[in-house]
């Protein structure tokens, strides 16, 4: 306690220092304090009261603390509240959720552009959509303005494949090189998850195959090439993806080889090697078999030298025996 009562002895001002002099001595301090925070946070503060954004100064100081860009958050509230969007009970678009979105490490100002945008549209997109489609990593402003202005795919897209054309082969056997292009509009429903333009890209490209297999010629196609994109168009192929197909046009049309007649030449020359294996074959066993007849003589003839040989052996025993019978009778 006698501590104590010395500290507080030591830091209390000497008894003739005039009170006066320690209020003011207070009052400058508080006074500069107003003035960094004026300084600070004055002008942001201003410009947001005067805008009607709805952010207090105890948010500004603590977005400092936070480490929030306290000029993108205003600059958000601004935006929002001046492009006639509606009130922060009917967007969502809070100060603390605007806070919380860039600390996730999202992009506000593209998000309430995006949210604007959609607005103008009479596209019904409210801040928490355009907030996970940013966080999910496309591009929100881009794909509200593809929902309003359809872009342009290319099938296929040179850039991608480094293929200029698509190749397809008719029941006669013609080759056709196509090149067509895709209208897209963002589907926002389905843009977290979604399939992306290289998933287009390639159903596009296998329907327009499939539907040129099952015409019966070329001819077919290059006369109403509209039927192949209708056909193509049909079998939906935007579901699951990102995307909405508006149209399918056939933008070029070529006549490549004629692969039939070249696989039924190759056919006919594989028949021929095998005609002529098989005749070589069969020429191969006749030789053989010739061989064979001649070794057969040789053996048949041997056989007789053989049996002639035996003749006179046999006379000569019979003689012996006097068994050899003559035409006058026995010897």
């Amino acid at each position: 306690m006698n501590c104590l009562a010395f500290l507080f002895a030591a830091q209390s001002p000497p008894s003739n220092f005039p009170l006066w002099g320690l209020a003011l001595i207070v009052l400058v301090f508080l006074g500069a304090i107003l003035a960094l925070i004026g300084w600070s946070y004055g002008k942001i503060w201003v410009q947001a009261y005067f805008s009607r954004a709805n952010v207090t100064l105890v948010s500004l100081i603590g977005m400092s603390f936070r480490r929030v860009n306290k000029q993108i958050i205003v600059t958000g509230k601004i935006m929002s509240m001046q492009s006639g969007i509606g009130t922060e009970l009917e967007t969502g678009v809070t100060t603390q959720r605007l806070e919380a979105h860039y600390l996730s490490g999202g992009d506000v100002l593209r998000v309430i552009k995006a949210i604007i945008a959609a607005h103008r549209a009479d596209i019904d997109l409210d801040f928490d959509r355009a907030a996970a489609i940013d966080l999910a990593g496309r591009d929100v402003l881009d794909a509200v303005q593809t929902s309003v202005y359809p872009k342009v795919i290319d099938c296929p897209d040179p850039k991608r494949s480094g293929r200029a054309t698509l190749s397809a082969i008719a029941k006669n056997g013609v080759e056709l090189k196509v090149r067509a292009r895709v209208t897209v509009r963002t589907n926002l429903e389905q843009l977290i998850g979604g399939a992306t333009e290289e998933t287009i890209i390639a159903r596009v490209g296998e329907g327009i195959i499939t539907a040129i297999g099952a015409a019966e010629t070329h001819f077919d196609v290059m006369e109403k090439p509209d039927k192949i994109s209708k056909a193509v168009l049909d079998r939906g192929l935007d579901a699951q993806t990102a995307y909405t197909i508006v149209s399918i046009d056939i933008a070029d049309i070529d006549v490549g080889q004629n692969i039939g007649a070249r696989l039924q030449a190759d056919q006919a020359e594989a028949d021929m090697r095998v005609a002529r294996a098989k005749a070589e074959e069969r020429r191969a066993m006749a030789l053989a078999h010739e061989q064979e007849m001649k070794a057969q003589v040789a053996r048949n003839r041997a056989n007789v030298v053989l049996a002639e040989a035996e003749v006179p052996i046999a006379m000569a025993a019979a003689f012996r025996k006097g068994t050899l019978l003559t035409a006058n009778g026995p010897q």
